[in-house]
């Protein structure tokens, strides 16, 4: 199986299979483990950006303070 460097080229490899899997021709064996192994390396690059994103909100206080939400509610928590 070929290796992709970029989150551009993995989501290529995925429409590409996609579209390949509707035609009559379908997809092979190993194209569907390759297809399922580049959506899992995909759902979990969305997810770990956006809890990175989520755990770096940052808000202010009435009190002038600023607290981190990840800090204060995510880092730890696992879900």
């Amino acid at each position: 199986m070929k290796e992709y460097k970029t989150m551009e080229e993995k989501t290529a490899r995925i429409n590409e299979l996609y579209h390949k899997s509707k035609t009559e021709v379908g997809l092979t064996k190993e194209e569907q483990e390759e297809q399922a192994s580049l959506r899992k390396e995909y759902i979990a690059s969305v997810r770990r950006n956006l809890k990175d994103q989520l755990n770096s909100i940052n808000i202010q206080n009435e009190d002038g303070t600023v607290e981190n939400l990840g800090e204060t509610y995510g880092r730890e928590q696992k879900h």
